[in-house]
């Protein structure tokens, strides 16, 4: 449960030379940004550095009780400056958002620490290992090779991580390197059925109305189940843009269905799309192509509107990238 020390040498100078670092995690985080983010954040203080945390989108409510959650800033001042950034759980410098673009020049070098499979090695230093389910995953690692102390609370963190982008540890990519690290964080303090419920489990009732009108909205086309949520129908909910997190997992699961894609409407008129899938369906083509990313049953990207152009052209182009994932079988 080692990491090549040919890998750790790089960041363990890069650390040791910054004293001001900024961690940022990617736009629209999930469990694994904002676990990795906030575990980073943990061990750059316990490094007696002063790391400031920032997401273009903020914390997630549901993920609230990590520690560090609440000091993460959505805006930084055009005046910060800093030795370092470190970018955790992000394929490509967009993904980082205003965080990483209004940094005054120079900008700080990068140290890249991700899992997609496609990262595009943005970073000064990468330490980008596909094979990981998770980003938290290869902290954990990492966190050991630099003798950094696996507190309850840094723990608690990279399990949130683990937990979520493994969705509990059901996904087909789990070795059992995920479950040694997971055990290990558990012994660290680490309540797995405790973040598993927060994480996963409980949702808003606001995520969960988004959850009726998607599926209300829900479309079947081969083996892509598909939906939309407009900002119309958003602003119903909670006069704002809402979560509906873990609708296109469900959609996935549809028996009859493999893939499920939610198209949900920004305020600004382009399209978050998320991409679910079980095996053997590939949607990281795909996101790819639409200028996102991700991993083969998880992936994401933003395009332009309006709505159900978006929509027509995403299903299109997965039923298209289905048909061809047949042929190669």
């Amino acid at each position: 449960m080692k990491l090549d020390p040919e890998l750790i040498e790089p960041i363990r100078r890069a650390l040791t030379d910054a004293h001001k670092i900024l961690v940022v995690a990617h736009v629209s985080p999930d469990g694994d940004a904002l676990g990795s983010l906030t575990a980073m954040g943990q061990a750059l203080l316990q490094l007696g550095k002063r790391p400031t945390l920032a997401c273009d989108d903020g914390g997630l409510s549901d993920l609230a009780f990590l520690p560090l959650a609440r000091t993460i800033r959505r805006r930084l001042r055009g005046s910060d400056k800093f030795d370092l950034l470190i970018s955790v759980d992000c394929g490509d410098l967009d993904r980082l958002g205003l965080a990483y673009m209004r940094l005054p020049e120079p900008k700080p070098p990068i140290l890249n620490i991700d899992h997609h499979i496609s990262n595009t090695r943005f970073g000064a230093i990468n330490l980008v290992l596909p094979e990981a389910t998770s980003t938290a995953e290869i902290l954990a690692l990492l966190f050991l090779a630099l003798d950094i102390t696996i507190t309850k609370e840094i723990a608690t963190s990279l399990l949130t991580g683990v937990v979520t982008d493994t969705l509990s540890f059901r996904v087909p990519s789990v070795t059992r390197k995920t479950l040694e690290v997971a055990g290990l964080l558990i012994e660290a303090g680490a309540d797995l059925a405790d973040i598993t419920q927060r994480a996963l489990v409980i949702k808003p009732l606001s995520t969960v109305q988004a959850w009726r009108i998607g599926l209300n909205n829900m479309r079947l086309e081969g083996r892509v189940a598909w939906t939309t949520l407009s900002q119309t129908e958003q602003r119903m909910i909670s006069g704002d843009s809402v979560s509906h997190d873990g609708l296109s997992n469900l959609l996935s699961e549809i028996a009859e269905g493999g893939v499920g894609i939610v198209f949900s409407e920004r305020d600004d008129g382009r399209v978050k799309v998320g991409f679910r899938s079980r095996p053997p369906f590939n949607v990281a083509d795909v996101a790819t192509e639409l200028g996102g990313g991700g991993h083969r049953n998880a992936a994401g990207a933003t395009i332009d509107g309006p709505l159900q152009q978006a929509a027509r052209r995403v299903v299109d182009l997965m039923l298209a990238s289905l048909t061809a994932q047949k042929e190669s079988l």
